[in-house]
């Protein structure tokens, strides 16, 4: 455990004008308010607030922040009360501390509906002060250092979850890189321990096959600057376990294929040695084509700048170089925090770092419940990025695979609402081209434009879906209304009475609707009943009106019936329900629904060759999405190449057990001498757990090939059950 004058030498290191007599005070009641209590590892529970303010001092944040790290616990544990915080260290220390206090309250729950109106509340919290997020993620960082000590492995496993999904795309957000991928190693440990061992197991045996070769590459590198009188800092080292698992998975690659799983910097000191270095580079090496990246004429939005380049570089090796100032470099490393080394303090909450922070803000006011506010906060946090441009030069960062729409609701909510065409790079083109790098994008808008539902075939950003889905949600509330209030007047007529507005006003209040209308959508909705108002506005009509009503309430009931709850948003209630066994969709896959006679709707996945039958039949076509409530299992289908060797089935069964995920059938399609090619259908939970087995398959040695099977090829090969 870090000592006092420890801490506050190593303040002192940065900051020789350091309130030191508050740090002091700080430490001491601290100290204090948790002196009896206990951790799960048996250690005091003061060692997790001091090591949380050690994590912190390492990134040279402000005393504020050290002092809100030591009395973070204060108030959530202890009788500590926000006033006497602020009593004894200043409203700016209270606020802080009750910040962050309001973070430890909300972390998520199993419960989803709780996890996604926490994680509302979290995203307002941080944007009062960002402060108050650097504290939560050194807290988290501590509390996955000392994970193991849990007992509970549920517990454990959603602490991971969380600081997967959460904390480490938010670390990543304000380019804390150094502590992002320590989260996520530490959470890749917990949630897939195999998959850490067999990349740990490559690594390994690439080490001892020439544990020396990163040093003798950086030494030919830096004699070649040398040569060219280039003064550099030069650093070399493997990618992290997670990092080279996700490339995995995201490239559809094994693990020889990759290339670049050794990274290596050039630090320099200026901007113009930036570019020297790159040329020397480039002379002296072969480039591996498309790997050319200049994030310093484009910053990253989190402040990241930085040359990216790949070459066939010393010893034959593939390698990936980033080219850097050492401002550029603690900025990589420590992101926001490194400001308060260049800039003496954390300055003002506009600026690109903060951009995706108001962008998750706008997502908040155009979703309708938390759920879904969730969802797309999530799109928004993981997202790859591509950067456009508008005609006036400024930069717009996008999702990886972002659409013309995207770019429109990116600029503002009413662009994309009116957008009805665009120009990339001075030429007219669809509203589904995909954007790449360095596209300039003019977007087309018309007043009498109003979104289109089919936009959510191809969009991907959580903003545009968000607004799109608003618009949906409003003009679904219209129609409700209008047959609502039919339903409403035709039962009244039938029971001999006529319906007026006024009478209806009168039972707002008893039903908690705020206008005629809403009681009016509710009941087209099918969540209320017109025999319920009629009787409620004229008692004496129960008895007469049962017979009329009750075929209404009956169907009413059951088509909203739990038992018929289904896991696709946008069908209709009571519509028949198949999923596709060309491409076997998964929840995270983009999806379409068909309309098919006497049989209901059929789902497909946006890239299903069976769609192009339909393109002449768009009244066919059906706009739906994945219920995001949804847990049930799904098959997913793999096709996969087994070395012919004892064990391998073995050891596939077993790679897809410890994965969780269950085979459902098997069939070997073609028998070799030396391999056996299979089509597989596993029970899933999504598509991110489908691509997790894929990812572990991949890395077994009885593997040869491994990838999801789709498309025709598949529906051929059909599997008999």
């Amino acid at each position: 455990m870090m000592r006092q004058f420890e801490l506050l030498e190593t303040i002192k290191s940065y900051d020789p004008r350091a309130d030191e007599d508050l740090l002091n005070r700080a430490y001491i009641y601290a100290m204090k308010a948790h002196s009896s209590q206990k951790r799960a590892s048996g250690a005091p529970y003061f060692s997790h607030p001091l090591e949380v303010a050690g994590i912190l001092a390492k990134y040279r944040v402000d005393s504020a922040t050290i002092v809100t790290a030591l009395l973070h616990d204060t108030v959530e544990d202890t009788e500590t009360t926000p006033n006497d915080i602020a009593k004894h260290f200043g409203r700016d220390v209270a606020r802080l501390v009750d910040g962050v206090t309001k973070l430890a309250r909300i972390e998520f729950q199993s419960d989803q509906v709780k996890q996604a109106e926490n994680f509302r509340k979290f995203l307002l919290a941080m944007s009062e002060d960002i402060r108050v997020l650097l504290v939560k993620l050194a807290d988290r960082l501590h509390n996955m250092r000392t994970l193991r000590y849990i007992e509970s492995k549920q517990k454990r496993d959603q602490i991971a979850v969380e600081t997967m999904e959460i904390y480490a795309p938010l670390a990543q957000r304000i380019g804390m890189e150094e502590l992002k991928e320590e989260l996520e190693n530490l959470a890749f440990s917990e949630l897939n321990p195999d998959g850490l061992k067999s990349v740990t197991r490559r690594l390994e045996f690439l080490r001892s096959q020439d544990e020396n070769l990163i040093n003798r590459i950086l030494v030919k590198l830096e004699d070649h600057l040398r040569d060219r009188k280039i003064i550099a800092k030069t650093e070399g080292r493997e990618k992290t376990p997670y990092s080279i698992w996700t490339k995995m998975q995201t490239s559809n690659v094994g693990f020889e294929q990759l290339s670049d799983i050794m990274a290596f910097r050039i630090i320099v000191d200026t901007v113009e040695d930036c570019y020297s270095v790159l040329g020397a580079v480039h002379a002296a090496y072969p480039v591996i084509p498309g790997r050319f990246k200049d994030y310093i004429s484009t910053p990253k939005p989190n402040g990241y700048s930085s040359l990216h380049t790949g070459v066939i570089g010393p010893e034959n090796s593939r390698i990936e170089l980033q080219i850097r100032t050492h401002e550029m470099h603690a900025i990589a490393e420590q992101g926001l925090a490194a400001h308060w080394n260049y800039k003496q303090g954390i300055g003002s909450k506009e600026g690109p770092q903060y951009r995706w922070l108001r962008e998750l803000l706008d997502i908040l006011e155009n979703t309708s419940n938390p759920e879904e506010f969730l969802e797309h906060t999530k799109l928004e946090m993981f997202k790859d990025q591509v950067f456009c441009f508008t005609p006036r030069g400024d930069l717009i960062n996008l999702p990886r695979h972002a659409t013309p729409v995207d770019f429109a609701y990116a600029v503002h909510s009413e662009v994309g609402d009116r957008c009805v065409g665009a120009k990339i790079n001075g030429r007219m083109m669809p509203l589904r081209t995909e954007l790449r790098n360095g596209d300039q994008v003019e977007i087309v808008t018309s007043k009498a434009q109003t979104p289109s539902p089919s936009w959510e075939r191809f969009i991907v950003s959580g903003k545009a879906k968000a607004c799109i889905r608003r618009f949906i949600r409003n003009k679904e509330h219209e129609q409700y209304s209008q047959l609502g209030y039919s339903i409403i007047r035709r039962f009244f007529k039938a029971n001999g009475f006529e319906i007026t507005k006024k009478g209806l006003s009168n039972v707002l209040q008893h039903f908690s609707q705020s206008s005629v209308q809403h009681l009016c959508a509710q009941v087209g909705a099918g969540h209320l009943t017109a025999k319920t108002i009629l009787e409620l506005l004229y008692p004496t009509t129960k008895k007469t009106s049962g017979a009329t009503t009750s075929t209404v309430s009956k169907s009413r009931a059951g088509n909203n019936s739990k038992k018929e709850r289904i896991p696709i948003r946008g069908l209709m209630p009571g519509m028949g329900l198949h999923f596709g066994t060309c491409c076997y969709p998964l929840p995270g896959d983009r999806i379409i629904g068909i309309v098919t006679s006497g049989l209901g709707v059929t789902i497909h996945t946006i890239d299903c060759d069976q769609l192009q039958n339909f393109e002449d039949e768009p009244h066919r076509w059906l706009d739906v999405n994945w219920e995001s409530q949804a847990n049930e299992t799904h098959v997913g289908q793999i096709q996969l190449t087994v070395t012919n060797e004892p064990g391998s089935l073995g050891d596939l069964s077993m790679v897809i057990a410890r994965s969780k995920g269950n085979i459902s059938n098997l069939k070997i399609t073609n028998r070799q001498l030396d391999f056996f090619d299979m089509l597989i259908d596993i029970e899933v939970r999504d598509l991110k757990h489908l691509s997790a087995i894929i990812t572990a398959l991949k890395a077994s040695t009885s593997i040869n090939s491994v990838e999801r099977a789709r498309g025709d090829k598949v529906a051929k090969e059909h599997i008999v059950q």
